[in-house]
Order: structure tokens, then sequence, then C-alpha cells
């Protein structure tokens, strides 16, 4: 069994007792298995997709006509845009703009929305909503200075993996609160800002978000804090547990 998120969910504490091999995602998980479950783990990481560690900085800058006078921010809520990010994000922009530019992967059905958000006209150019996010992805994440997002396993993987700052805000609630403690986890750690309230603010939100945005070297040791959560090579560690595992039964 393979357990992507920081803790071990009901359904794999009850397959733990059964599996050959347990692999955990993040070396936090341990606690959580059956004491006679633990000697049978090990820790692999989550693998993420490996053009995600190749980005292009520059290449991003030219894809969306960013400046380097300001840091750059990636908003995203997930592939369909989550409403609670986007209204935030919203309140906060003429307060943000003047200290950052910022890509908003804001989901299909709220293009329009986002799009029409009044700002200051000499700021309007920082800002670039778009519906979603696809192959220049990897070129976004590495040119990003700051990502604001959700904590899934996915994200949590892919922000840890390439090092990246982050200011997390959960889904709450999701089955076993697993996203409000990888959010928790990564905080802890220095690698991310969390807001883990049920019902985060815009002045909480730029609460955590302002000391990044003006302090790069607060930044650096928070990626380099990630990085160290990371695992670049997870999928080539749980494919050596499969197959050791295949050989073995």
């Amino acid at each position: 069994m393979h357990e992507q998120t920081t803790v071990v969910g009901l359904a794999n504490r009850i397959l733990a007792r059964l599996a050959t091999r347990i692999a955990l995602s993040h070396e936090s998980s341990l606690e959580y298995l059956p004491a006679s479950a633990r000697s049978k783990a090990v820790v692999t990481g989550n693998p993420i997709r490996p053009e995600l560690l190749r980005g292009d900085r520059a290449a991003a800058y030219d894809h969306f006509g960013l400046t380097f006078e300001v840091p750059l921010i990636y908003v995203t809520g997930g592939a369909q845009g989550s409403k609670q990010i986007n209204t935030l994000i919203a309140e906060v922009l003429p307060r943000l703009l003047p200290h950052a530019q910022i890509v908003h992967q804001c989901g299909p059905a709220w293009i329009d929305q986002m799009r029409a958000v009044t700002l200051p006209p000499e700021l309007a150019d920082r800002y670039h909503p778009v519906p979603y996010v696809g192959a220049e992805l990897a070129d976004l994440f590495a040119a990003a200075d700051v990502v604001i997002s959700r904590s899934g396993a996915g994200t949590v993987s892919e922000l840890t993996a390439i090092g990246k700052p982050s200011v997390l805000i959960p889904l709450i609630p999701t089955g076993g609160d697993e996203q409000r403690k990888n959010a928790g986890y990564l905080a802890s750690a220095g690698a991310a800002r969390a807001l883990l309230e049920p019902r985060p603010t815009a002045e909480m939100l730029l609460a955590e978000l302002m000391p990044l945005l003006a302090d790069p070297g607060l930044r650096q040791a928070m990626g380099h804090a990630a990085a160290k959560l990371g695992r670049v090579d997870a999928a080539d560690a749980l494919c050596d547990v499969l197959l050791r595992a295949a050989h073995y039964a």
C-alpha cells in the first residue's frame, strides 16, 4: 500500500495490518500506522510529473508578459478553480498589486468574473487571470516567487519537490481533515505559511503573504525548508519497493 498524505487514512490504517510493504510519502505518517505495521514501512515520497522539475523561468515571463520589477505570485485552486481562493484574491488585489504581480489560475467558470475585477489602471497589467494552466505549469512553477494554493497530497508533493515557498489555504472539511494536516505539517517545518481557520479572511491572507513579498531571504529559507521535505526520486523509490515486494512474493 502507498499513503499519499501526511497522515494515514482509516482505510490504509486497516490495510496496513495486511500489507506486505508500506510506502509512505512523508516521515510524519509513520506515527499514524499501527505499531505492529511500522517495521514494514519505508518513506518513498509521492511521485510527481518529472517535467515539473524542468521548468524554464524565462519562458513563463515571456508567455504571460511579466515584469522583473516585483515578485511573482502563482495562485491556483485546482483545475476548476476555488470559490474561496478566488474571492479572497479579488478582495486583496488592490492592496497586493503594488507589491507583486499575479498569475491566477481561477477555473473556466470564474474567468469572466475575475477579469472584471476593478483594479487601479496603473496596476491592472500586473494581474493575469487564466482559466487553466496546462503545459506551461512547469515554467510557471519555476518563475513563481510564492504559490498560493490548496494543500492536497499532489500539490504538497509538487511544492516540496521543487522547493517552492507557499501560502496554503486547505480545503475544509475533507475526509480525515487531511488538507489542513498537510498544510500544518509544512508550516511547522518552516516550508509554508498556512491559513488553518475554516473561514480565513483577506486580512489573514495578507498577513501571511506580505512578509514573504518583502523579504527575498525569507522566501529562500522557506524554499530550502520545502525542498528538504521533497522527494524528487519518489517514482523510482516507489518502483523499487514494488519490484522488491514482487520478487519476494
